[in-house]
């Protein structure tokens, strides 16, 4: 449509694309958008400098009459104070309050008389500029001035912006002042304000006090006041509070909404309770409450977090049917659940369904399925998916980069992480604590304290902090563990060299080590750096010790470094005496474990279910069985819990000295106590059995076991096997020899050369070959 010839249009204007321009020679102030050559006055003129002088844009005009376009273009009347106000508001909306305070200075000089409604907008200006306490001051002073009396939104904007700032206490302070005869009553909005603002500070008893204050003020709460609260008790996990509220809700008559539900499926799914978050959610449902994108996400978040992800799936899909279409987040949570439980190819359809679906996959998603490679060990899968993320022009993080890096290191493939981590640098991002922390633990695990050092000399410069005294125990632990003990060692060094102070947990972790390895001079020498750097030994540090020298059957060290920590104000515990009773019983010594027992229950030392199983197990093995029962019968009168270990060796013990019925009956008593057999109790009662040559009832406790689902041990079996054999009894030996895999349970050596002798050519039972499962008919051919 041309321009030429219509009557008031700006010389020299022109129609480009969707805007109608000219050269503007008269604008005074272009902010305010007007025109002197084009008189219109609107917030979507625009002006801008140009070489010929100040360009206005007007949006494109529909085609008009020239009558329509001449009565358009007559020149408006003179701008209101309510114009103003609406300018102002625009400038406040598009984040340029500056402007606003310049449409008010405009005001004041056109002499045009303030009202409410420009105030309000002031206040709202200031607000927005972060100016509240002029806010507060021409809300509380200079509003009387000009002629106007704050009403509810002048408080309630002033308000806002103090608890946005964290200021709530002082929110608090105007609105007291507003309950006390300020002028203006608070409303529901006023209480809302101040009691989200409490609650974003933590300050949950003052955001509760306004609530109970609004009855006393005779203001109703609505469903934004009782939503504020059950979110913040919910994100708090006070979730038998949030009910309580829920139900006061009702009681009120105020209906839950979609944000009320969300609130509470939010907060049963954080602390894991997905049972309460699917009763949220079918209440939310039978209300008649149409659930949204949050409501699933937060649902499917708890089935996720307890392993049910294919439940957590079936809602996904419901999604769709219900015309809610997933968004990235809830792929996320579904991709996490698939992730956590290993479903990997139900993992992978369902992020190849994403871009299928037009969602880009960002940077997240990504990580979620390489992470679950890498915790798998998965790496070369790993690698593919961050090759496919690169593909796809997602750029890999700071945490893509320690996911990888450190299952590298786990790995020790430190060539690869090396190359992975100078890629990281080449690509901008910066390496983390967590990712120079893995390559540290992992040039520590390799051995490498050189590259170690480097490493924590860089981070140092780098003004991160280096890993601390925790970090290198948890890895000396791991080397022990291993038998490195050295290497540990070495570690420990370092962490001298770095000025770290190592404390009691590393000395007694090193202890260990070289206790584990019967190194204890060395373990010795530990103990008096321990002293000298002015660490106290504790009770675990001679535990650790004692039980060293007992493993290495140096006992007689053991004691006299158990008589030497009564001289260093070191009280020996409970399992102090348990470590130095056991090497009296495993040494034969039972005169000297039976004293030193009576020394520590006249020591007043707790004696626990352990110290009951190594006094009784120590003198069954060394042939005092009798003392043995008479003991536990003893300590079944004093009312003594025992566990299954106990209980099975009394019963071996009763048989080993024929004493057949106290054993069946103290099998029998197992239930009434509160005990499960376990394959161990069957395996004493079944060899007893087969002992007596009562194969009937052995093979009845043999079932009985598989029933109660007790996996029979390889030697169990064995045992069986053999006995069978030697009394000829060959077709139920075969039917033991079948249980046998090869994997859990295998032959014997003993049970092999039984078989041989007994099968081949000159064997007794050759003739019963074929008796034995077709697996074992082999031995045919064995001369």
């Amino acid at each position: 449509m041309s321009t030429q010839g219509w009557p008031g249009t700006p010389s020299g204007a022109s129609r480009a694309g969707a805007e109608w321009r000219h050269t503007c020679r008269g604008a005074e102030r272009p902010e305010l958008s007007t025109c002197r050559e084009w008189p219109v006055t609107s917030p979507t003129l625009h002006h801008r400098e140009t070489g010929a002088g100040v360009e206005c844009e007007l949006p494109l005009l529909p085609p008009l009459s020239r009558r329509d376009w001449q009565n358009t273009m007559r020149r408006p009347d003179p701008p209101t104070a309510y114009t103003y106000a609406t300018l102002m508001n625009c400038c406040c909306r598009v984040c340029r309050p500056d402007l606003g305070f310049a449409l008010f200075g405009r005001l004041l000089r056109t002499g045009l008389k303030t009202d409410d409604i420009v105030t309000n907008t002031l206040l709202k200006c200031l607000c927005c500029a972060k100016r509240t306490d002029e806010a507060v001051s021409v809300l509380l002073h200079r509003m009387s001035k000009l002629g106007c009396v704050p009403d509810a939104i002048s408080y309630n904007t002033v308000l806002k912006s103090l608890c946005d700032n964290s200021s709530s206490q002082r929110a608090l302070d105007l609105l007291q002042m507003m309950t006390k005869g300020g002028g203006c009553s608070p409303d529901v909005v006023t209480y809302n304000t101040v009691i989200h603002g409490f609650l974003q500070e933590g300050e949950v008893s003052k955001a509760c006090d306004r609530y109970h204050e609004m009855v006393q003020q005779g203001v109703l709460h609505d469903v934004v006041t009782y939503n504020s609260i059950l979110d913040a008790l919910c994100k708090a996990g006070a979730m038998d509070k949030a009910e309580l509220f829920l139900r006061q809700m009702v009681d009120d008559d105020i209906r839950p909404n979609e944000v009320t539900y969300n609130a509470m499926i939010h907060g049963y799914s954080t602390l894991g309770q997905w049972k309460r978050a699917t009763q949220m959610f079918r209440e939310m449902t039978s209300r008649g409450l149409a659930p949204n994108i949050v409501t699933w996400s937060s649902l499917m978040t708890s089935l996720c977090k307890h392993g049910r992800s294919k439940e957590a799936a079936e809602i996904f899909h419901s999604m769709a049917a219900k015309g809610h279409k997933p968004n990235i987040v809830t792929y996320r949570v579904l991709l996490h659940g698939y992730a956590a439980e290993g479903f990997f190819a139900d993992m992978i359809d369902l992020f190849n369904s994403i871009a299928n679906n037009g969602i880009v996959p960002d940077c997240h998603v990504f990580n979620i399925l390489i992470n679950a490679y890498a915790k798998c060990g998965m790496m070369d899968e790993a690698m593919s998916m961050l090759t496919e993320m690169r593909g796809q022009g997602v750029s890999p993080d700071v945490f893509t980069y320690a996911t990888v890096i450190a299952a590298l290191c786990r790995m020790g493939r430190l060539t690869d992480v090396m190359d992975n981590f100078n890629r990281m640098i080449g690509k901008g991002v910066q390496p983390s604590k967590v990712v120079y922390h893995s390559l540290i633990q992992g040039f520590c695990t390799l051995g490498d304290l050189v590259k170690v050092k480097k490493l924590i000399f860089e981070i140092t410069d780098k003004g991160i902090p280096h890993p601390n005294i925790v970090f290198f125990s948890s890895i000396m632990h791991s080397l022990c563990n291993e038998g490195r003990v050295m290497d540990a060692h070495h570690i420990f060094d370092l962490v001298i060299d770095i000025g770290e102070r190592p404390d009691l947990i590393t000395f007694n972790m090193l202890i260990d080590g070289y206790c584990l390895v019967s190194k204890m001079e060395e373990a010795l020498r530990l103990l008096d750096s321990m002293v000298s750097a002015g660490i106290k030994p504790n009770v675990i540090t001679y535990n650790t010790l004692i039980n060293g020298y007992c493993r290495s059957g140096r006992l007689d060290d053991g004691v006299i470094l158990f008589r030497e920590m009564l001289h260093t104000r070191v009280k020996p515990n409970t399992v102090t005496y348990n470590i130095i009773l056991d090497g009296l019983f495993r040494a034969g010594r039972t005169v000297a474990a039976k004293k030193m027992f009576h020394e520590m229950i006249e020591t007043g030392t707790a004696v626990s279910i352990s110290t009951y199983s190594i006094v009784l197990g120590g003198l069954c093995r060394n042939n005092c069985t009798d003392e043995a029962i008479a003991f536990f019968q003893k300590l079944v009168a004093m009312n003594v819990k025992f566990d299954i270990v106990i209980l099975n060796t009394m019963i071996k013990a009763m048989y080993k000295v024929q004493r057949r019925e106290e054993a069946n009956d103290l099998f029998a008593s197992l239930p009434a106590c509160g005990l499960v057999p376990n394959a161990s109790t069957y395996g004493v009662v079944i060899q007893n059995l087969l002992k007596e040559g009562s194969l009937e009832e052995a093979d009845n406790m043999f079932s009985s076991m598989e029933k109660s689902g007790c996996a029979p041990s390889s030697r169990l079996v064995n045992d069986i096997t053999r006995k069978l054999l030697e009394k000829g009894e060959i077709v139920k030996a075969g039917n033991y020899m079948s249980k046998v895999d090869g994997k859990i349970i295998s032959f014997e050596a003993s049970t092999t050369s039984l078989l041989l002798s007994l099968f081949s050519e000159k064997g007794k039972y050759r003739e019963q070959l074929q008796l034995l499962p077709a697996k074992y008919q082999f031995f045919e051919g064995v001369i």
